[in-house]
């Protein structure tokens, strides 16, 4: 890991933040970093552990054990890591963390915002930080290049916006995957679903049908995504496109894409779009597309009408019927010489069912829909819907109650689907 170098800058010794600011720039300063680098993880922690151990010792520091223990995994965190943000990255409980500026990072938990107590020193600090997250993919953020979308080892999405977009100090945005994994029988225990809802979506998959999961942000579209993906065989060869590569399936015989941007010359983008007319050549059995959200849709669209059925994407709409107006719009801007007819055909005739999911205001996460498109009236697509969530009020706690109602209409694909097929495990690592 590349480790910045600074000038040693003295600061009052009257608090415990000042006291770790000072260790930790001599630290910076006098230490050979470069020697640092060479050692394994675990020897570096404990180099780090042993430097600012002998400088308390030489401060002769007024501290308590807990705050000795507290300011020297702070120091391994900058040195070794992201600094005030390491923490929070090993808390799993923790799926959002959002920095605004130096002195406010918001985390989520369980679909609640709240405040951390956790601080940068100034702007230089977490522009520093920023600069280390984005350097570890490639890439580099300046004011000619002042947003960056990347990700980290574990998978994480992160955007960072500095300025002169933004108008109050750099901001970063990390999205987290939790560690413990995710299954339908874990959904169901949460409430987002019921085991009816359930064997159905596990039918739908092994029926091959194409699925496409719409919903809002943080609603749960690729988690869902990644569980549905566990009911395909392992068989199969399965082909993922993704701007940032964030799927985890399970399958053995998997093949990752992932898009890439514009070099600083402008050159070198290669689009989702690029990536699902590839893979058309590699012969997939199944097209995943972590989120459609161009062009793309044309293709992706094409792929399931020409073989390819049983494809999975995401969406970002507030309904079924939202999300076929916003794909429509996709197609016609990736394809401008088709009829509002022919796209409608097109859309009717490649996509199967559409399923969506929503966060709710007391931050449950909730499948809220089911529905089946089966072609259409005239101009208008004709949707069929299988299940919905009707919200009731709220509980004591603030939360909302409702309950799942299943449609009296039976499922268009009823012979498709397998009569008495156990739910399976399927697993978001």
């Amino acid at each position: 890991m590349a480790l910045e170098s600074a000038t040693t800058r003295e600061a009052p010794m009257t608090t415990l933040p000042a006291l770790r600011f000072k260790i930790h720039h001599q630290l910076l300063d006098q230490y050979d970093l470069a020697r640092l680098q060479r050692m394994t993880p675990e020897r570096q922690r404990a180099e780090v552990k042993s430097w600012v151990e002998s400088r308390l010792a030489s401060e002769r520091a007024a501290i308590n054990a807990a705050e000795h223990r507290q300011l020297v995994e702070d120091i391994q965190h900058e040195m070794l890591g992201l600094g005030p943000l390491e923490p929070l990255l090993q808390d799993p409980a923790i799926s959002d963390i959002l920095v605004n500026g130096p002195d406010q990072i918001y985390v989520e938990r369980s679909g609640c915002l709240s405040l951390d107590n956790r601080r940068f020193e100034d702007a230089d600090h977490l522009t520093r930080t920023i600069e280390r997250i984005v350097s570890r993919v490639g890439r580099r953020i300046d004011e000619s290049s002042p947003m960056v979308d990347a990700r980290l080892a574990d998978g994480s999405r992160v955007n960072v916006i500095i300025p002169p977009l933004a108008l109050d100090g750099p901001m970063l945005s990390i999205r987290r995957f939790g560690a413990i994994p995710l299954t339908l029988d874990r959904l169901i225990q949460a409430g987002s679903l019921t085991e009816e809802m359930a064997g159905r979506l596990q039918h739908y998959v092994q029926a091959r049908l194409n699925i496409l999961i719409s919903g809002g942000t943080g609603s749960g579209k690729t988690t869902l995504l990644n569980v549905l993906s566990g009911f395909v065989s392992p068989l199969e060869r399965l082909i993922t496109i993704e701007d940032a590569a964030e799927l985890r399936l399970r399958q053995a015989h998997v093949v990752r894409l992932e898009t890439r941007p514009a070099n600083l010359e402008g050159q070198g983008e290669i689009t989702a779009r690029q990536l699902v007319r590839n893979a058309l050549r590699m012969r997939p059995d199944r097209l995943i597309v972590g989120e459609v959200r161009g062009a793309e849709a044309v293709d992706m669209l094409q792929a399931m009408n020409t073989g390819h059925d049983g494809s999975l994407t995401t969406l970002h709409a507030n309904s079924p019927g939202d999300a076929l107006v916003r794909l429509e719009n996709m197609v016609a801007l990736g394809h401008g010489g088709l009829s509002e007819t022919n796209i409608r055909a097109q859309i009717s005739s490649a996509l199967h069912v559409i399923v969506q999911t929503a966060r709710l205001p007391d931050g449950s996460r909730k499948i809220t829909a089911i529905a089946e498109l089966c072609g259409r009236h005239g101009r208008e697509f004709r949707i069929r819907p299988q299940f919905r969530f009707v919200a009731q009020g709220y509980d004591a706690d603030g939360m909302i109650e409702g309950t799942f109602r299943a449609a009296s209409e039976a499922s268009l694909f009823a012979s498709r689907l397998p009569g008495a097929a156990p739910v399976l495990e399927g697993v978001l690592a």
